[in-house]
């Protein structure tokens, strides 16, 4: 990112006047850390919050995990309090949504009949749980996890099921899979393709997640190609699923885990230009000045990866939000941070930092059958990527180089007696 993008940045938002009404269509994470980051900045005029929940802004990551459980509710999961939440003078329209943005009159128009006129406005909607199609799916049994409200009657579920059937083997579908066993469920994951998590890790560690959930007692079947996913032909409650290699498996229900469809629609229809989500500067501004995206449904320019790239994470959610928040009010400094994602599954964190392509060679300090290892992708002597199996310190230390550009010594980098430091 250079100063000339900034400048660029500055000089299309200088004719602009200070914005007095900012409306936030979104209440998720990044639209909690928008309104929370514009009132520390000092924002005092009219806020209004757009939300379809009714739960105010919540983090996700324990969706999957201490929800599912029991463990963890909307108390334990919300980004602000509602007393804190109160303090920031938002005005929350709950539960109601966005239905158009006329961007001539600058005015949001919502299901429920209201409008607002803003002066500037952040799209942070997210994402839905990609749904399996309409013609293989045959039975009300199966679920999706995004909200919160479908995490508790998810978690519900599962506690009163004996099987479980996830589909997918990404992210999500593992800490189901993971969280089902810690409750004693029995758990079978169906992937199509010939690794887990294929899309984001080389094979060393999809193979390392194989084996970790197979020691758990998960069932997991790859090349698993679903044709159809019916009742149960002698008991209504429960579910049989077919594969194209005519084999079947029967559970009490499923569990789709299969990616996101970010909330572009809106965006859309008001003539934003939208490519594999929102597209937006280093600063979260749309192709109009007035209108800024952040979170799951904004495709970025990273400037680590040196390309685009729309991110589903928790950390992006939150800083991209805050440096978008202080782009509203003039300050424009560039989300720059480097990729980030985290997992966690039975006994296992595991993190990745960067950009690690699905061929890389990877250098390894640790043992990778173990359970506690990390993995570096270097270029040029300079540490690209990492993922950190229960090493999060070594992480941390490798953010520092990374952010540093600091190059390393690739024999000392993989042996495990010579500390990091």
């Amino acid at each position: 990112m250079t100063d000339a993008a900034a400048a660029k940045a500055q000089a299309a938002h200088a004719g602009l006047e200070a914005p007095r009404t900012i409306v936030v269509i979104g209440g998720g994470q990044a639209a909690g850390w928008v309104v929370k980051t514009l009132r520390k900045e000092g924002f005092v005029g009219r806020l209004v919050m757009i939300a379809d929940e009714i739960h105010l802004p919540y983090e996700r990551p324990p969706l999957s995990k201490t929800v599912l459980t029991g463990e963890a509710d909307i108390e334990t999961v919300r980004l602000v309090t509602p007393d804190d939440f109160e303090a920031l003078n938002v005005e929350a329209w709950q539960p109601d949504y966005a239905t158009s943005i006329d961007r001539e009159q600058r005015i949001v128009r919502t299901q429920s009949g209201r409008d607002v006129q803003y002066d500037r406005l952040v799209i942070a909607t997210g994402g839905a749980a990609r749904r399996l199609p309409d013609a293989l799916v045959k039975t009300s049994h199966i679920a999706y996890l995004r909200t919160l409200d479908e995490a508790v009657a998810l978690g519900e579920r599962l506690r009163a099921s004996k099987r479980v059937l996830v589909v997918g083997g990404g992210w999500i579908g593992l800490e189901v899979a993971a969280t089902a066993r810690k409750l004693g469920v029995q758990a079978t994951v169906v992937e199509g393709a010939s690794r887990l998590c294929a899309r984001s890790l080389p094979p060393m560690v999809s193979n390392f997640l194989l084996e970790l959930h197979r020691a758990n007692g998960v069932d997991v079947r790859l090349h698993a190609s679903l044709v159809a996913l019916a009742d149960h032909p002698h008991d209504a409650e429960r579910i049989r699923a077919t594969f194209a290699d005519g084999s079947t498996l029967d559970a009490d229900f499923a569990v789709a885990g299969i990616g996101l469809t970010p909330h572009t629609a809106l965006a859309e229809a008001a003539g934003i230009e939208v490519q594999d989500g929102i597209v937006v500067d280093h600063f979260g501004a749309t192709d109009d000045p007035r209108i800024f995206a952040c979170g799951d449904v904004a495709n970025h320019p990273s400037a680590w990866l040196k390309r685009r790239v729309r991110l589903e994470s928790w950390a992006n959610a939150q800083n991209q939000a805050i440096s978008t928040a202080k782009a509203l009010l003039g300050t424009f400094e560039p989300y720059a941070d480097i990729p980030w994602f985290w997992s966690d599954q039975y006994d296992v964190n595991l993190q990745i930092l960067g950009d690690i392509p699905g061929d890389a060679q990877l250098a390894v300090r640790g043992n990778l059958p173990g359970k506690r290892a990390t993995l570096f992708y270097l270029e040029d002597n300079a540490i690209r990527g990492v993922i950190a199996i229960n090493t999060p310190r070594e992480l941390k230390l490798s953010r520092k180089w990374m952010n540093q550009g600091r190059t390393v010594d690739l024999a000392t980098l993989t042996d495990a007696n010579t500390a990091l430091a």
